[in-house]
């Protein structure tokens, strides 16, 4: 087990030192742990010190107390070539620089095994189109970096992290800025190099969502303290709702495993329904600030699949409305009124113009 922890925080304060002050300490008393093989999603709001604990971990600045373990030894022990061969980082900052290829930007994470030339060998070069390859990057060789997007910039600066060949891998928001094809696909790599390499990866995020379905383990920075587990014990342990105390209309999801704004519901929409359209109309009326509770079998000669529950409790003891699927319609029924409804927007349009009655 010792051996396949990769890096270790045993009660590091992060922070940074000043000349002529004191210490600025952002967060103490960290203790962490990533192991070989693993997937570690660093999360925390904006501020809270996720920067600065990655540039910490990849030995940019240290620790201001506490040990700091690279493969069981202090980071303190590596000088900057051979703490380059274990661990490579990959910032938010984007690369702009005139004329430099796409493969000469990869070919620079073979600096710690070239000679003081910088000169590339048969090696060098087989690791350097293996890495290209590995971030989907084959034909983009020769294009200028300045000349591509921003997602393929980003698997650029991946390449040349996996060009480094290094076992540990920590990455600063890999994701930001990115629209929804290049952001999965850049953790579709990441998830890859995990499982078929056993690299270790540690890397930041705001997207709470893809941190627990694709994370082996969660660093979670809140305000009084920094948390790790599987996005599992992390959810089940309640930390989620602890990281954003001061905004009272988030509430953490545990099924879905992201966030939701808090409703306040307009009343209780009774569904039976089966197949994808009981997915689509739970979604659509629970938009509508409706709580969704299943026909139970007694009510129903047939039986209707279960409607996941929701966080809040029922606003009203009853259901106010009624809605049934029925081959190709919708029965809708609410105050004695029964209508057909040949459309989910028809049927969400009609419900949102229902003006639920108080309960008394």
């Amino acid at each position: 087990m010792e051996q396949d922890i990769f890096v270790q925080c045993k009660g590091i304060s992060i922070g940074y030192k000043e000349r002529s002050k004191a210490s600025s300490v952002v967060k103490s008393e960290i203790s962490l742990k990533a192991l070989k093989g693993e997937m570690v999603a660093l999360v925390g709001g904006n501020g809270i010190g996720k920067s600065t604990l990655l540039k910490t971990v990849a030995g940019f600045q240290p620790p201001l107390s506490g040990d700091l373990l690279i493969h069981s030894q202090s980071v303190a022990d590596y000088n900057s070539e051979e703490l380059a061969r274990e661990l490579s980082f990959v910032s938010t900052e984007i690369v702009r620089v005139a004329h430099l290829t796409v493969r000469e930007m990869v070919g620079l994470g073979r600096y710690p095994y070239t000679n003081w030339f910088g000169k590339l060998n048969n090696h060098d070069e087989e690791i350097i189109d293996k890495a290209i390859r590995e971030a989907g990057l084959s034909g983009f060789e020769n294009r200028s970096i300045n000349r591509i997007s921003d997602g393929e910039r980003q698997r650029a600066m991946i390449a040349r992290a996996l060009a480094q060949d290094t076992r540990i891998m920590v990455l600063d928001e890999p994701t930001a800025f990115l629209d929804i094809s290049n952001k999965y696909e850049i953790v579709r790599i990441l998830h890859q190099l995990v499982n078929e390499y056993e690299k270790c990866i540690i890397f930041s995020t705001h997207d709470l969502h893809t941190a627990i379905s694709m994370a082996d383990r969660i660093w979670l920075m809140l305000n009084e303290k920094v948390v790790e587990g599987t996005p599992e014990e992390i959810a089940a342990k309640g930390y989620f709702e602890s990281l954003f105390p001061n905004n009272h209309h988030l509430i953490f999801d545990a099924a879905k495993g992201d966030f939701n704004i808090r409703k306040e519901y307009r009343g209780v929409v009774k569904l039976s329904a089966s197949g994808p359209e009981l997915i689509v109309i739970t979604k659509a009326l629970e938009r509508l600030n409706f709580e969704v509770l299943p026909v139970s079998p007694d009510e129903t000669s047939s039986g209707f699949p279960s409607v996941t529950q929701s966080l809040r409790p029922s606003v009203s003891p009853s259901p106010d409305i009624t809605v049934v699927q029925s081959a190709d319609v919708w029965i809708l029924s609410y105050s004695g009124i029964c209508m057909e409804i040949e459309s989910v927007e028809d049927l969400c349009r009609q419900v949102k113009q229902i003006t639920i009655q108080p309960k008394s």
